[in-house]
Order: C-alpha cells, then structure tokens, then sequence
C-alpha cells in the first residue's frame, strides 16, 4: 500500500506570489519603459530620425497582473517603418532590401534587468 501525507500549507507560496506582485508595480515599469524607448530611439538606424523619435511604451492592467510594450509611431501608409527596418522589404522593382536586427539588442538589457530587478527584490529575506 502507498500512502501520501502533506504537512503544512501554501503560505510561503502565496507570500511569494504576492511579493511579485507588488515588485512589478506600475511605477517600476515606467521606469523601464522610459529606459526601452531611450535604448530603442537609440538603436533604430536614422535617415530623416522620425522612426527613431517614435518610440513609446503602454503598460496594460490584464486579469490582475501588469503588461509592458514597446511601440513605434511612425507608419507610413498602413506599413510600420520599425519593423519593415528590422525585417526587411521588397522595393518596388523587385528588389529587396535586407533588415538589420535592431530592436532585439537593444530591448533585450531591459528585459533582463526587469527579471534581474524581480528576482533580487523576490529573494531578499
């Protein structure tokens, strides 16, 4: 016969959750959307410097838990001219002109002092 036994409860997971929580508050992602759309005006290639002036961050509130994106204003006839840099295009004669990855390196030290930031704040005793 196998027999299960549980002692004790979830309060040190709950504790932990909750301490999460409240690390990703809505002031400490203003802070790193400010510092992404700095990083990201910085990376983007500049020939007029519209799409590198374009840049913004929204934080969205979703089922209790908070949400950053990065975004890019400048769309020019329904195209958005930040991710036709990233990834490329075709040119009107047939060409193609080859993207150049951007956004990636420059968003990814924010996203990882996000969860840096997070996980010091959530070990600390």
């Amino acid at each position: 016969m196998i027999r299960f036994r549980q002692k004790g409860d979830f309060r040190k997971l709950s504790s932990f959750l909750e301490r999460i929580k409240e690390i990703l508050k809505r002031g400490e992602l203003d802070r790193y959307g400010k510092q992404g759309v700095e990083a990201l005006s910085m990376a983007t290639p500049v020939d007029t410097g519209k799409t590198a002036s374009s840049w913004y961050y929204e934080i969205e509130r979703r089922n209790g838990s908070l949400a950053i994106s990065f975004n890019n204003r400048n769309i020019n006839k329904g195209v958005p001219i930040a991710i036709i840099l990233q990834y490329g295009h075709g040119t009107r004669n047939g060409g193609w002109v080859q993207g150049r990855d951007y956004i990636n390196p420059a968003i990814r030290p924010i996203f990882d002092r996000i969860a840096e930031d997070a996980w010091k704040e959530v070990t600390r005793k």
